[in-house]
């Protein structure tokens, strides 16, 4: 057994691949990747985590923290495998829900679907109860009528209740009222109130995420325990920490309470490690770029930190098209998900082109080359075909390829249908699915402002090295960031990240009329709220820090931005104004003409502990000089095949230059390294990838 050390291990379920890394303070000791197993995620976790402890000899008493993240809670949205959930709201809004913001998201669609409301119309009940805009107690709550509710849908069998009143963002004292009387009548309900779980202005968006928190809560709570079960009979002494998709980590019991918050705690592990290498190398403006087996995810990292979105939307009708989905207000790493990965589909279209995803092969059947059952040909099955990965050592030999039922599945469904070879087919599936990337990942850089042109592209996920060039070139990217251990970068991001809380509020007011001991009053409320759920989590009180925001408008406008404020004093206000004039400007390029006034709606604070000491780089024992081992014709074009180097990331010292073309393997995921370019390693294990002014893509 090796010698007692603190050992940290993160684990990423996605949609193909559950994906493990482990440090210790010399970095990164092991890797793994093990097939999702969607019918019971923890079952994955367990075994790629044993697999590791005993390929490398671990003490799992030594584990002193597990970071987990998690797509469970979104694709229990898009399944409905959730509670049977009711809604409790303001008499005569019962339907809000349904009727949303009555927004046509294709305009011109006559067979237009409107995304599915959670709780079906005979499941939603008006309470007569009113609460004004400013707070104030119109109505009391008709406490007889939610009483015998509560024994009526406990009968009817309903495991769950969300109540969501008119206004409760701003006094919610009668959703606390239904509360005591619903646990009262009927103790096995879980009940979810708006005012904790979206304490925000808007009546649709706070309901559909209060839905959405106690829909899944159940699910969510069994994940949780089995989950520490297993890591239990591992021999793991230490709960799980669990990711949050705003890009910090909680304790368990905060996750079973707010799993909303869970939401996208998977994609978020990619952006945080683009955040922890860039801080090394001094890259603070980066985009980065995660591709994995079902989906790529592309997001804005500037000033060393990854961009924040608090509006989501789950089970989009069409995947890329805004408002098709039921939204969810809960803090998200702003990134865009693209329908292209691995596992992504390729076909040729009625017009005769190649299309790619968005469906795909998943895990299950998955490529075809992986010989489990799937026929379609994919993005893996045309890098096979191209050389760009080895058959034999496809995750380290484990899981080795048929590239000659992928050819054959190319031949059929692609080239045979455009008159063209193997080769030229899969090459043109491997060049979509990088335009596609390219141009989703070039309209979210703009309409934040930034020019892709001038960023390094940060690549991760299992194939974000193999497509990455092509996608950066495409981009008119200057450069290339290839982490080591791209392949489960989710999963060592997760190790970079604090402990974090956001605490939210809703006070409307106009900028120029908000008193300063009001506004120091309100931001020292939620800053203790933080203060209290870290310190409970084991974060030291003095090491607590607070960033704060306001989202605001001017005056008549629908929609707000947020900006980051200082803490309140003296000129606090113009400082205020300043800062969301040069946010509304970077966004929108102009602001509004002098006298309209700016206005406040929702007050946040996000409350961070100390960032974890991770060393997230390779503990290199080799002298660099056995790295090259062998060759492989991989095809680029226009030349076809041609003999390619292929290097051993792991004997590659931090120095060494390689020019293209050339592979870098490694367990989980192969580097492509274009005709023309050129890479070095970096001090952190990182390979730094610059192209050649019109090189090849």
């Amino acid at each position: 057994m090796a010698d007692s050390r603190a050992l940290q291990v993160g684990v990423d379920i996605g949609g193909t691949f559950t994906d493990l890394a482990v440090l210790d303070d010399s970095g990164i000791v092991a890797v793994g990747k093990a097939l999702t197993t969607h019918h019971e995620p923890a079952a994955a976790v367990e075994a790629v985590l044993r697999q590791a402890i005993a390929d490398h000899r671990l003490d799992p008493a030594d584990i002193a923290t597990v970071v987990h993240g998690t797509t469970l809670v979104t694709n229990a949205l898009i399944e409905r495998r959730g509670a049977r959930t009711a809604l409790l709201t303001t008499e005569g809004f019962r339907d809000v829900v349904e009727m949303g913001r009555e927004h046509r998201y294709e305009l011109y669609d006559l067979g237009l679907e409107l995304p599915r409301p959670l709780v079906p119309r005979h499941l939603r009940f008006g309470v007569r109860e009113r609460v004004r805009a400013d707070g104030a107690v119109v109505t009391p709550l008709d406490a007889a009528a939610v009483k015998q509710l509560g024994a009526e849908l406990a009968a009817a069998g309903v495991e769950a209740v969300a109540v969501c009143f008119l206004h409760s963002h701003t006094n919610g004292e009668h959703e606390r009222q239904a509360r005591e009387i619903l646990e009262a009548a009927a103790p096995e309900l879980r009940v979810a109130l708006s005012s904790e779980v979206n304490p925000e202005i808007r009546e649709y968006e706070r309901s559909s995420t209060t839905l959405a928190n106690v829909y899944v809560q159940q699910l969510v709570e069994g994940y949780l325990a089995d989950l520490r079960a297993r890591l239990g009979g591992l021999g793991v002494r230490t709960d799980p920490l669990i990711m949050l998709s705003n890009g910090g980590v909680a304790a368990i019991e905060v996750a079973r309470r707010f799993p909303i918050r869970m939401l996208e705690s998977g994609p978020a592990g990619g952006a945080l490690g683009a955040v922890a290498f860039g801080r090394t190398a001094r890259r603070p403006d980066q985009l980065a770029f995660d591709m994995g087996g079902t989906t790529a995810k592309l997001c804005m990292i500037e000033q060393d930190r990854p961009l924040i979105t608090h509006t989501f939307e789950v089970d989009r009708v069409y995947r890329l098209r805004a408002g098709s989905g039921l939204p969810v207000r809960a803090p998200v790493i702003d990134m865009i998900e693209i329908g292209t990965g691995g596992g992504s589909i390729a076909r040729v279209d009625p017009l005769g082109l190649i299309t790619v995803g968005p469906d795909s092969a998943g895990s299950e059947p998955g490529p075809v080359s992986y010989g489990r059952g799937g026929t379609r040909c994919t993005v893996t099955d045309a890098d096979v075909v191209l050389g760009y990965l080895d058959p034999a050592r496809f995750l380290g030999g484990d899981m080795p390829l048929d590239a000659a039922a992928a050819a054959a599945a190319i031949r059929e469904q692609v080239a045979d249908r455009l008159g063209v070879s193997v080769p030229e087919a899969a090459w043109g599936i491997h060049t979509t699915a990088n335009e596609n990337m390219a141009n989703a990942a070039r309209v979210h850089a703009i309409e934040r402002g930034q020019d892709p042109g001038r960023l390094p592209l940060f690549v991760s996920g299992g194939n974000g090295p193999l497509h990455g060039p092509g996608v950066a070139r495409a981009l008119g990217s200057p450069s290339m960031v290839a982490p080591p251990a791209a392949g489960v970068l989710s999963a060592l991001g997760f190790l970079s990240a604090p402990m974090s809380i956001d605490v939210v509020r809703s006070r409307h007011a106009l900028l120029g009329e908000i008193g300063l001991d009001e506004a120091r009053a309100l931001f020292a409320e939620m800053e203790s709220e933080g203060a209290e759920v870290l310190t409970a989590s084991g974060v030291a009180a003095a090491d607590v820090v607070h960033e704060r925001t306001l989202e605001m408008r001017f005056v008549g406008q629908g929609s707000e931005i947020e900006v980051p404020v200082p803490p309140v004093g003296d000129g606090w206000r113009d400082e205020v104004l300043a800062s969301f004039r040069r946010q509304y400007a970077q966004r929108f390029g102009t602001v509004a003409p002098a006298g309209v006034e700016p206005e406040l709606l929702t007050w946040r604070v996000t409350a961070r502990g100390p960032e974890p000491a991770a060393r997230l780089g390779f503990e290199s024992t080799s002298d660099g000089r056995d790295a090259l081992i062998g060759h492989r014709d991989a095809y680029f074009a226009p030349g076809g095949y041609a003999p390619t180097p292929v290097y051993d990331r792991y004997r590659l010292r931090p120095g060494a230059v390689l020019t293209g073309p050339a592979l870098v393997e490694e367990r989980e995921a192969t580097l492509l390294v274009p005709p023309g370019a050129c890479c070095t390693v970096e001090a952190d294990s990182s390979i730094f990838v610059e192209f050649a002014v019109g090189g090849s893509r």
